[in-house]
């Protein structure tokens, strides 16, 4: 069972990074890791400079990711917003890096749900702010969206479970 979710976890990442082959010069990555999906994508391709409007090319790619993942089933997925460290600067919203990270996550999550049959349940936006840095030297690295894709273990626990 584990060498089976293992095989479509590998799958998949094939399946986003065939997806997203156009935009490997824009700065989208896709990562397999610790049996999850990372898809980063640079907040340049994504947004202008403290917004949390998607740029027509960053929806064109988002658009492209969630075509992939609306047929999958048994997966979570979390959106995550970072930033960098320079503080927000206005009195409307968004007012502080925590809320520019949320309000982006958001946007993404709205662009991929709009755009497809992804199952609503399975997605999660949220920010992070400028707390989890790719690398303190570089603030354009730090500012971008990860998309963490989870295989579902719910059937590998409940063998676990049944077997002890």
């Amino acid at each position: 069972m584990i060498a089976s979710k293992d095989e479509a976890v590998r799958l998949l990442k094939e399946k986003i990074a065939s997806a997203l082959r156009g935009f490997a010069d824009k700065g989208i990555t896709v990562v397999e890791k610790n049996g999850r999906i990372y898809v980063s994508m640079e907040a340049q391709l994504l947004f202008a400079s403290g917004k949390t409007d998607v740029s027509k090319e960053g929806q064109v790619a988002l658009v492209d990711l969630a075509k992939v993942l609306e047929t999958q089933k048994d997966i979570d997925i979390l959106v995550e917003g970072h930033t960098d460290v320079d503080p927000m600067n206005s009195s409307t919203s968004p007012k502080d890096n925590w809320e520019l990270s949320v309000l982006r996550a958001t946007s993404v999550v709205k662009i991929m749900l709009s755009n497809s049959n992804m199952d609503p349940t399975s997605i999660t936006a949220g920010g992070r702010s400028e707390y989890i840095p790719l690398d303190p030297n570089d603030k354009a690295k730090n500012r971008r969206i990860e998309i963490i894709i989870t295989p579902d273990l719910t059937k590998l626990f409940e063998l676990i479970s049944s077997e002890e």
